[in-house]
């Protein structure tokens, strides 16, 4: 895992779509936070500079962003704080914001991993007002409280300074909360379901697959990749089988696409 200023991030980018990659997910992480986590719909923050590089530079390469607060509060949350509890409805009018200033910015997909409830409603409404019927929304629809979010916690510097995420993340031992999740999205207006973190929820991506008609995705988050890069540091398994046998795992399970740190390696491996 890597963290890149807007100058190094074309330089990545030029050599992903020389490996055959045709889109990136960004994720930013600002100078200052605050409270309400404001550099997440500033005009200038730093996603939007992102967005409008590598728009200009890149113009066939698909712009997908991650629409949350977490990496922009003070307070490490994915939402706006009320006596002490993540604000549900005064979130989302911070994350439309969010999502339309990303769009405005060049992104051609938003993709919102906050879990609050009626978050995908609240995108689509603001899109649509603001004339961008067109952009797609992945949803997070399955996003669990998971142990295996370690690593890119520590890289955006966004774990919560109280507290914890499962008042508003899924409980790992519930799937038939996901599948309720995921049809909430999809009456919502998503156009793709994300299933987060991979390898703990085969059997989630499976369910979704069968159930829902829209593409269904696939996380492979920074611990599951954290965990096999360590293991072939020690020289306890080889990196490229493993990655290769975890991802052919997933996608069998039932993912039309993978979201994974790997994304590179693979491209060179294959």
């Amino acid at each position: 895992m890597g963290r890149f200023s807007v100058d190094d991030l074309s330089r990545e980018v030029e050599e992903l779509l020389g490996l055959g990659l045709s889109s990136v997910i960004l994720f930013g992480i600002p100078e200052d936070k605050d409270e309400e986590g404001s550099g997440a719909y500033a005009a200038g923050g730093i996603v939007q500079q992102a967005l409008r590089s590598l728009r200009e530079r890149y113009p066939d390469l698909v712009l997908v962003t991650d629409v949350c607060l977490c990496e922009y509060t003070s307070h490490g949350h994915c939402g706006v704080i009320e006596n002490g509890e993540v604000a549900n409805d005064a979130t989302l009018e911070l994350l439309a914001r969010t999502a339309v200033s990303h769009v405005e910015a060049g992104a051609d997909v938003v993709a919102p991993s906050d879990m609050m409830d009626g978050r995908v409603a609240a995108l689509r409404t603001a899109l649509d007002d603001a004339g961008f019927g067109e952009t797609a929304i992945v949803s997070y629809a399955a996003k669990y409280a998971s142990a295996f979010y370690g690593p890119f916690r520590e890289a955006a510097e966004s774990a919560p300074s109280f507290g914890d995420r499962r008042g508003y993340q899924m409980d790992p031992a519930n799937v038939r909360e996901a599948l309720r999740e995921c049809e909430l999205d999809v009456a919502e207006g998503a156009d793709a379901l994300i299933v987060k973190p991979a390898l703990p929820n085969l059997d989630v991506i499976r369910a979704a697959r069968e159930r829902f008609d829209l593409p269904v995705a696939a996380y492979n988050v920074s611990g599951e990749y954290a965990m096999v890069k360590a293991a072939a540091a020690r020289g306890w398994l080889d990196e490229r089988q493993a990655a290769i046998e975890s991802l052919t795992a997933i996608s069998r399970a039932g993912a039309d696409f993978v979201v994974t740190y790997w994304a590179k390696e693979l491209a060179a491996w294959l």
